[in-house]
């Protein structure tokens, strides 16, 4: 929920659910999130949230009240330690984070427990070129380890 800074799960059945992240209003402690953005769940049941306020990814472990910064939300726009409007976020089973750097035109990759990432596809500045993406959103991995992008 952007506006209440908050991530909640429903159970089938649920029609209040219960916080998995934030909900402590916006701030950038590591009990707060800020205009969270996408969510992702690992099969250990962690949550990652992307933050548009923070321009972070936040990793809430199972039943955790603080969450840890596992991508952005350091140093300027757009160096490779920063985020500029994080979107869609995935991550793999080894803990790489891979997220849409939705104001910097392109697709990020964090290694587990890394101080900066990499770009995997654009960083080309907004364009129509195969090589460029406007505002890149959405991200999913299929079974063959293909990227699909909206």
């Amino acid at each position: 929920d952007r506006k209440k800074h908050e991530v909640r799960r429903y159970r089938i059945g649920d029609t209040e659910g219960i916080v998995v992240a934030g909900g402590n209003g916006c701030g950038k402690h590591l009990d707060q999130l800020c205009n969270p953005e996408c969510v992702f769940v690992d099969q250990d049941h962690s949550v990652y949230v992307s933050e548009w306020g923070n321009r972070r990814v936040m990793k809430w472990e199972e039943g955790a009240k603080e969450g840890i910064v596992v991508a952005g939300g350091q140093d300027s726009e757009n160096s490779l330690k920063q985020l500029n409007g994080p979107n869609g976020v995935v991550v793999d089973q080894s803990g790489t984070v891979y997220v849409a750097d939705e104001g910097n035109h392109r697709i990020m990759r964090w290694p587990k427990g890394a101080t900066q990432g990499s770009v995997i596809a654009g960083d080309n500045g907004p364009g129509t070129e195969p090589n460029q993406f406007n505002f890149p959103y959405g991200l999913l991995f299929d079974r063959h380890g293909n990227l699909y992008v909206s």
